[in-house]
């Protein structure tokens, strides 16, 4: 190669001796002419293995069936090699070119070594981008935090290249450049904290399964409600629900608390924990005649049948004095109204029977009596759970008043609404 070179760039210089031009003239003219042979040759090679790298490239994607290689051409990997030839090219001839200029050929040739380094890392990002995008569409790896991990390898190789650029610029060696790196790596650390702790957190959050793209979570400390979209060494991108996105530190999620909602979508069920509030001076005992109206609710006919049954046995056992209802064991509506609901809960079809369903009595308010409906549905969608909610507290508020009751609303002032 350098044989080759010498015969290329060499022999304008002999020629314009020959034609006693002088030696001076001679090497700046000859020093101009062999720059635009070498500009010219630079970009007449770039053209070539940009039309055959680039064309080829393109033409492999489409006729094979792996998606690799269109990823590839999407991150213009080859277009960077093509860049990288004629520099390489330039690199080798400057010596060549500028052998009787020592100090220019030394500035030169570290400034193009310093570009072959950068487009080289530039050429290994495309590679690891490409990587990234093949991985991501595989099923395995999609909920897996890649891009961490190409940041990583990123950060060491940008490490590497700096250091030989450094090495280059200054003539360090490149053990003894890393030695004095290690003396000061308190300041390193401090200025990369952030970036040391996302490493630390994401391989974390990818051993512990914590986070997985497409995980629904809720993180109240940031605002986030919605989907992970993104894991990287830095940051998770949350979409939420109203469609903005929220970006949170990614050692956040190791050091805060967060609400991560895949159990619940991966379970059988999501859960229902909903309230009424019922005025407690309408709870009281029912008569025989109330309760003989009661049984026209189908689905609570043999239960009053069975409990009167066990009450009058209870009652005439003990002698109890039923002139006042007060006396002995008596149905309420308030407990009717909590056996109507349990039952119509059983046969609700939207819920999930294998799972905990009741309905239960809260701590009194001022307010009233809360009356709690804990369930699970048994589709976890977000639509379709609302849908199934309501249509089962719409049922409820609308059966209230068949058991003499009445739920608590806060009072209004209708005055204006008199004329």
């Amino acid at each position: 190669m350098h044989n080759f070179l010498e015969k290329l760039f060499g022999w304008f210089y002999p020629l314009l001796l020959k034609i006693n031009l002088g030696d001076t003239v001679s090497s700046y003219c000859s020093l101009i002419f062999n720059i635009l042979i070498l500009c010219f040759l630079s970009y007449f090679i770039y053209i070539i293995f940009r039309l055959l790298l680039v064309t080829v490239l393109a033409l492999v994607a489409k006729k094979t069936k792996t998606k690799f290689d269109d990823l590839l051409v999407s991150n213009q990997t080859a277009k960077y090699i093509a860049h990288l030839i004629p520099f390489l090219f330039i690199y080798k001839s400057v010596p060549v070119i500028l052998e009787h200029y020592v100090y220019w050929e030394s500035m030169f040739g570290k400034f193009v070594g310093i570009y072959i380094i950068l487009l080289s890392l530039w050429i290994i990002r495309s590679v690891l981008k490409a990587i990234r995008d093949y991985l991501k569409e595989q099923p395995r790896f999609s909920d897996k935090p890649i891009d961490s991990y190409i940041q990583v390898i990123m950060i060491v190789l940008w490490i590497y290249g700096i250091s030989i650029i450094i090495s280059k610029l200054f003539e360090i060696n490149k053990n003894t450049l890393l030695g004095t790196l290690g003396a000061i790596s308190a300041v390193i650390i401090l200025i990369f904290r952030d970036t040391i702790l996302g490493f630390v957190a994401s391989v974390q959050v990818s051993l512990n399964d914590m986070v997985r793209i497409g995980d629904w979570i809720t993180f109240d400390k940031f605002g986030a409600d919605g989907d992970v979209i993104e894991i990287n060494l830095a940051t998770v991108k949350v979409r939420n629900f109203d469609n903005t996105t929220t970006t949170i530190p990614t050692y956040s999620l190791i050091s805060d608390s967060f609400r991560n909602w895949r159990g619940m979508l991966d379970s059988d069920g999501r859960r229902i924990k909903r309230h009424i509030l019922v005025k407690a001076n309408t709870v009281k005992f029912l008569t025989d005649d109330e309760l003989q109206k009661m049984k026209q609710i189908q689905l609570l006919a043999d239960y009053i049948n069975t409990r009167q049954t066990e009450i009058n046995k209870y009652n005439t056992t003990y002698n109890v004095d039923k002139s006042i209802l007060i006396n002995g064991r008596n149905i309420t509506n308030f407990g009717l109204f909590r056996k109507y609901i349990t039952n119509y809960l059983e046969h609700y079809p939207g819920l999930n029977k294998n799972m905990l369903l009741l309905c239960r009595q809260l701590q009194p308010t001022a307010q009233g009596i809360p009356l709690e409906i804990y369930a699970f549905s048994k589709d976890q969608r977000f639509v379709e759970y609302e849908y199934i909610m309501s249509d089962i507290f719409d049922h409820i508020i609308a059966s209230v008043p068949y058991f003499d009751l009445e739920l608590y609303e806060m009072p209004s002032d209708n005055s204006h609404f008199a004329n």
